[in-house]
């Protein structure tokens, strides 16, 4: 963070210093847990669900964190505030103001937003010092943690943006104003909060609508709701997709056996080969949003392409993957899951598998509200119709999975739920052999990386049974 007086924090953020020397300057980060104070930090005292940020005060300044933010006397050097996560916004803010040379891109969407992210921070990086979340930090706290990561060098600001109601990528908006927006589709993720997709689309385009006519939107040509959303904003429109309309776009895709993307980037400058690391055709979307992103910035078509071939994965569980030594490809995609990113991660697996046999292991798509048993059956059905040699079914609110399978007469495969995620790994192991693919995919509650990690140190010995 830019280093800051605690006279000056305590401003910012309308506190009061508590036991704290207003002249102590913050030269180091802000942290939210006390493991992670280090010499010059401002240790963020917030109130979990389970636990109590202001009990792990004296933790964080032993560890050499120079002050607390807080909402009462912790018995340390504090500054103390009505709300601790609002101070963080407001902190995070006078930091963007200190910086008039920072390029802030702010991006949204209902899938894809990590990747994205993860693309177009390493395209900027090579244009100058970059600031990115790790991950998913894209809320309320995440965002100001990010920002205040910034500092007097860093030239762009890539912030993933997520919501879960109406106006609160408005407030994101405020914390660090975008120079650029980005929105990459309206989906099906957390319908059950918006109720529908109209209502989805209404709070991601609280993103472009947050662009100063000096701006520009970045939006997707090939999503109806999203192309809509360039009547929201005076800022300049630059469309990305598959469609001839876009300005930057996709020809010539082509999968490898590993399910990467290859394609030819088109921008009215040029076009460039692209040859993604990361698997299957989803990402293609990805790439093009952060490619239009970047040469809006100022960078050559070649290089682009250049800089998105190179890019690997970086943001875990999505996507990732692994061969055992005994031919067993799993692919572990079980950080989130929508009924957008299921079908997707199973089309990859499909092309993955060629001849070979697929299971794949879905615990529940959270937040769907009253569509949530038909969209389970939904992606049952999809995934039988693709060829799915076995489907595992974890948690109750996944068994609608099995009634989806049972729609599809023509379908010889098995399908079998399970209650948790060692009866999963149980249910997976006895049943694989080597040449199979495994697709593991659920939302965040479901914690199926765990089946993930379970099933890739479970190797059989050399000259072992392989069932």
């Amino acid at each position: 963070m830019i280093p800051l007086s605690l006279a000056r924090i305590a401003e910012i953020t309308r506190g009061r210093l508590d036991l704290a020397s207003p002249e102590t300057v913050v030269s180091g980060p802000v942290v939210i847990h006390s493991g992670q104070a280090e010499t010059g930090a401002l240790f963020a005292a917030l109130r979990g669900e389970r636990s109590d940020g202001h009990e792990f005060a004296a933790e964080a300044i032993a560890a050499g964190a120079v002050a607390v933010l807080s909402e009462r006397e912790v018995g340390e050097p504090a500054v103390i505030v009505d709300d601790v996560m609002v101070a963080m916004g407001r902190l995070a803010r006078a930091v963007v103001d200190r910086l008039p040379d920072v390029t802030v891109v702010g991006l949204t969407g209902s899938a894809g937003k990590t990747s994205t992210k993860d693309l177009l921070a390493h395209l900027t990086s090579r244009l100058g010092p970059t600031i990115a979340p790790p991950g998913s930090y894209n809320n309320e706290i995440g965002h100001p943690l990010t920002v205040l990561r910034a500092s007097e060098d860093t030239r762009y600001l890539v912030l993933e943006m997520g919501a879960r109601g109406l106006g609160h990528i408005a407030r994101l908006s405020r914390i660090a104003p975008p120079d650029i927006g980005i929105v990459l589709n309206v989906g099906s993720a957390h319908i059950g909060e918006f109720g529908s997709r109209d209502v989805v689309a209404k709070a991601k385009g609280e993103l472009v609508e947050a662009l100063s006519p000096k701006g520009t939107a970045v939006l997707n040509a090939d999503d109806p709701l999203v192309h809509a959303m360039a009547a929201r904003t005076p800022a300049e429109i630059v469309m990305f997709g598959r469609t001839p309309e876009a300005t930057v776009r996709a020809a010539d895709e082509s999968l490898d056996d590993a399910g990467r993307a290859r394609f030819t980037l088109v921008t009215p400058e040029g076009s460039a080969k692209v040859c993604l690391r990361l698997h299957g055709a989803h990402a293609v979307a990805n790439a093009l949003a952060a490619a239009a992103t970047a040469r809006r910035l100022g960078m050559p078509a070649t290089d682009i392409a250049e800089g998105l071939s190179e890019a690997g994965p970086v943001s875990r569980w999505r996507m990732e993957v692994t061969e055992r030594p005994d031919g067993v490809t799993v692919v572990n995609d079980a950080y989130n899951a929508n009924p957008e990113s299921v079908r997707a991660a199973l089309d990859t697996v499909i092309h993955m598998a060629g001849e070979g046999r697929i299971f794949a292991v879905l615990g529940a798509m959270a937040e769907l509200g009253a569509s949530t048993v038909s969209e389970h059956e939904k992606i049952g059905a999809y995934a039988a119709r693709g060829g799915v040699a076995g489907l595992i079914a974890v948690g109750e609110t996944a068994a609608a999975v099995l009634k989806g399978t049972e729609q599809v007469g023509t379908w010889t495969g098995e399908c079998v739920q399970v209650e948790d995620v060692g009866a999963a790994v149980a249910a997976l192991t006895e049943r694989l052999r080597p040449g199979d693919v495994v697709l593991i995919k659920g939302s965040r509650v479901a914690g199926l990386e765990r089946v993930a990690e379970a099933v890739v140190s479970a190797v059989p010995p050399e000259g072992g049974d392989d069932a």
